[in-house]
């Protein structure tokens, strides 16, 4: 049984008003996506499910701009994502992928403040807000090379806070996370998006999917087979149709745990 709950804590931060839509049009990438469309909206968390193969990280790191479709194209704000000048799209979007490599063994802070390179500025007060909002101000001086996994894993994700992005799309964020860690970091993204930020998230929990997003897209063998409010989007048919498992949903809305078998 998988259980989740719903974070009360916010980060500080300032609002960016609402940012434009980002809208995936008809995006094939050889058989990982079939034609998938999506339109994404800001000030929302929005999370992608689906079995392993399914395509979510293709679709994220499509949105991204960081792979090119075979068909179809990524807008923000209207325009075509490949066609605004990398700096731009870094300053726009920040990305943190399944799996984050640091190169140098720098200080936790430095490792964050890295996140302003497309700014091309210090950002204290950013990195210094990023660091709070990953309960990592009291790590900031330590080496990265002596954090845990979880703690790297925040460390990233502080870094992609830093940029302040207008969207925040992170490939499974929590997974190398304990339980306590995972709900404040969703805490923190439900902060970023009350700020105006999108946020879209990789899940594998379906349980952390259903109580903490407010849209759930569910990829099946490269396909879009459902996109709407979780409780639509995660109902039992469609875990029994996707994960080829019966299932059902107990408890209270934003407390559902998921009883599989």
């Amino acid at each position: 049984m998988i259980t989740g709950g719903t974070p009360e804590r916010s980060c500080k931060g300032r609002s960016l008003g609402q940012a434009g839509l980002l809208l995936a049009q008809d995006l094939t990438i050889g058989n990982r996506l079939r034609n998938v469309s999506a339109d994404l909206v800001p000030g929302k968390i929005s999370a992608i499910c689906g079995p392993n193969g399914a395509g979510k990280s293709t679709l994220l790191s499509a949105l991204a701009g960081l792979r090119e479709p075979d068909h179809g194209k990524v807008l923000i704000d209207g325009m075509p994502l490949a066609g605004i000048a990398s700096n731009e799209r870094a300053r726009r979007i920040g990305y943190l992928p399944q799996t984050g490599e640091v190169a140098w063994n720098l200080s936790v802070r430095h490792l964050v403040a890295l996140g302003r390179l497309p700014h091309g500025d210090a950002g204290e007060n950013a990195v210094s807000a990023a660091l709070e909002a990953t309960h990592l101000t009291e790590m900031a001086e330590r080496p990265v090379s002596t954090l845990s996994g979880g703690e790297r894993a925040r460390a990233l994700l502080a870094r992609v806070f830093a940029t302040d992005p207008q969207w925040l799309l992170a490939d499974e964020p929590l997974a190398a996370l304990d339980f306590y860690h995972q709900h404040e970091v969703l805490a923190a993204l439900r902060a970023a998006a009350g700020l105006g930020r999108g946020v879209v998230l990789v899940l594998h929990d379906l349980a952390l999917a259903m109580n903490h997003a407010d849209r759930v897209l569910v990829l099946d063998r490269g396909r879009l087979v459902a996109d709407g409010p979780p409780e639509e989007a995660l109902s039992a048919g469609t875990i029994l149709q996707v994960w080829r498992m019966p299932a059902r949903w107990m408890g209270d809305e934003g407390r559902r745990a998921l009883s599989v078998g």
